[in-house]
């Protein structure tokens, strides 16, 4: 980083000492954006909204591609995939599925060290294509235990994407912010992901063309589209706040002031094994960790088994793939409410209790009540207690820390989705 990109930095963050916050949320925006020099309050919603439109899309649409690759194992064995591959015998398919887990857990820290080093477009083009490549392949496989090997290459690629996204998107906004952002990011995936089993059930269709089952054209339409995504993301995907090259001068000046009046942590502090060491000791990541595999355990669950439990209440293939996708359309709007309030009264604990409560009574509904419409109905309330959730934690997460270091290494740890 150059001493006049610095200088300039410097002089943006002085600009802002004389802004005192005040006590409500919108108040510390206005502090921030409409008080601070000569920039104005349209000036600064223009320019956020420049920077959401140039930030969250273009993520958000990479990783319901990632969510579809990642979980599109229960549509292909519904279309086909559980008897050709005898998925059916033993533990294979929960071996096949909890698979991918093992790279994907060991290979996060890795990915998010590098992540500066590489840049976020070149990182996340690259290993986009890499899994897509490996997906187009799963179409080909003959056996069960080639499609494990494949999963398992598919999270050792995907390890970096999730971790990355949320990091990128934290550093470009000040922490009462974030939850917004971050539901934005995660639901508007979540949502598109949802459809996946739609999407899979209509593939299936082409069954029998060129000597191909439905499942094996499942894998290989979406590791195509993933391939064709992946060139976008090189194209598309911003660098962090400090080297963006979308804004003018300006607008970057505005944008790394907020951030340095905020929390400080422009400049990226250097990583050393004693601060990863004492980051592991700290019971505040773990706790984090805890409520964030929680929320994630209810989400996967629901991802890689409601096809499978539809057809089990007596659906047909095609219609239980198509009543997958209802109730993650609707769980947006519990998630959006949540981070809502959470931002604007900054209460963030009592909101995750209540989606959690939601997520559990949805959860008992589905599992123990005999009438398959209350079971049905449990799923909504499930999903959306569920995936508010993983969107919350996210953004108390982001609130909690400041360094650079600190997030990164933190969040490879947390972000274990």
């Amino acid at each position: 980083m150059d001493t006049n990109s610095l200088e300039k930095k410097r002089s943006s963050s002085e600009r802002l000492d004389h802004v005192t916050p005040h006590a409500g949320t919108g108040d510390h925006i206005v502090a921030i954006d409409a008080e601070a020099g000569s920039w104005d309050s349209a000036f600064a919603k223009r320019t956020m909204r420049h920077v959401d439109l140039r930030v969250l899309p273009i993520l958000a649409a990479l990783y319901s591609i990632s969510l579809i690759d990642r979980t599109n194992t229960s549509n292909a064995y519904v279309a086909g995939a559980g008897k050709d591959l005898q998925l059916y015998i033993g533990a294979r398919y929960s071996i096949i599925t909890v698979i991918f887990f093992v790279p994907y857990i060991i290979f996060e820290l890795p990915s998010n060290i590098i992540v500066r080093r590489v840049g976020v477009a070149k990182l996340l083009g690259t290993i986009t294509l890499a899994w897509g490549i490996v997906m187009l392949g799963m179409g080909f496989v003959k056996h069960w235990w080639q499609l494990a090997i494949c999963r398992a290459l598919l999270g050792f690629l995907e390890a970096g994407f999730f971790p990355a996204c949320a990091y990128l998107i934290s550093t470009w906004y000040i922490r009462r912010e974030v939850q917004k952002r971050m539901t934005a990011f995660y639901m508007l995936s979540v949502v598109v992901g949802g459809f996946s089993s739609a999407i899979g059930g209509g593939i299936s269709k082409l069954k029998g063309k060129h000597g191909l089952n439905g499942w094996q054209w499942i894998f290989i339409i979406e590791g195509a589209v993933t391939i064709f995504l992946a060139f976008f993301a090189y194209a598309f995907v911003v660098d962090f706040p400090e080297k963006n090259s979308f804004l003018s001068e300006e607008e970057t000046k505005f944008v790394l002031a907020r951030i340095a009046k905020d929390r400080d942590d422009i400049e990226a502090d250097p990583w050393t094994w004693a601060k990863f060491w004492s980051y592991c000791a700290t019971p505040k990541l773990w706790a984090f960790g805890l409520l964030f595999g929680a929320s994630t355990t209810v989400s996967y669950a629901f991802a890689y088994f409601l096809p499978i439990i539809m057809v089990g209440m007596g659906y047909s293939d095609i219609n239980a793939q198509l009543l997958c996708a209802p109730p993650y359309f609707t769980s947006i709007f519990i998630a959006f409410a949540g981070a809502w309030a959470s931002d604007k009264y900054l209460i963030r604990a009592p909101i995750l209790m209540w989606q959690a409560i939601l997520s559990i009574v949805g959860l008992s509904m589905t599992a123990f009540h005999p009438s398959n419409s209350v079971r049905y109905a449990g799923v909504f309330l499930g999903l959306a207690g569920a995936n508010a959730n993983v969107a919350g934690v996210l953004g108390m997460f982001s609130c909690s820390f400041v360094a650079f270091s600190d997030f990164s290494h933190r969040g490879c740890r947390v972000y274990a989705k």
